[in-house]
């Protein structure tokens, strides 16, 4: 299922879980550029890989000690 990104959304990419929490800049069609906290500003193909969208970005993070 592809899902309607928009500038602000928080995601994941379950694939790849050391990239990190990332939030979306930009989504133009199935053309979405993420800047996520461990690897920087990505382009992802939405169509290819699947995305997963955080609703709390804070639950993902973890804790300061």
């Amino acid at each position: 299922m592809l899902h309607d990104f928009a500038p602000g959304m928080w995601v994941v990419n379950p694939a790849q879980p050391d990239w990190g929490l990332g939030q979306v800049q930009s989504a133009v069609g199935d053309r979405v550029t993420v800047n996520f906290e461990n690897t920087g500003k990505m382009l992802v193909i939405a169509s290819v890989v699947a995305l997963e969208v955080v609703d709390d970005p804070s639950a993902r993070r973890p804790k300061p000690r």
